[in-house]
């Protein structure tokens, strides 16, 4: 699972649990549905404007933790600078 692909996935979790439809969704975050089927595929890559609305809706917190994006980590073991 790429970074794309791990992102798409949490929002498309959260939004399950909160019985949030894609459309639903998209209309509270003002982001085109396109747009939001693209994010939850992992085909698209999202603007840190679109990501922030969406995780606004959802409650979720966005934080960079770069380690924790599979394929983005520390796969050396080297501390990085």
């Amino acid at each position: 699972m790429n970074a794309k692909q791990h992102i798409g996935h949490i929002i498309q979790e959260r939004r399950t649990q909160m019985r949030v439809t894609q459309e639903q969704l998209a209309e509270m975050a003002q982001v085109g549905i396109n747009t939001l089927y693209k994010i939850e595929k992992g085909d698209a890559n999202p603007t840190l404007s679109s990501l922030e609305k969406i995780a606004d809706v959802l409650g979720l917190e966005m934080t960079l933790r770069v380690k924790e994006i599979p394929g983005m980590g520390n796969e050396t073991g080297k501390n990085p600078l």
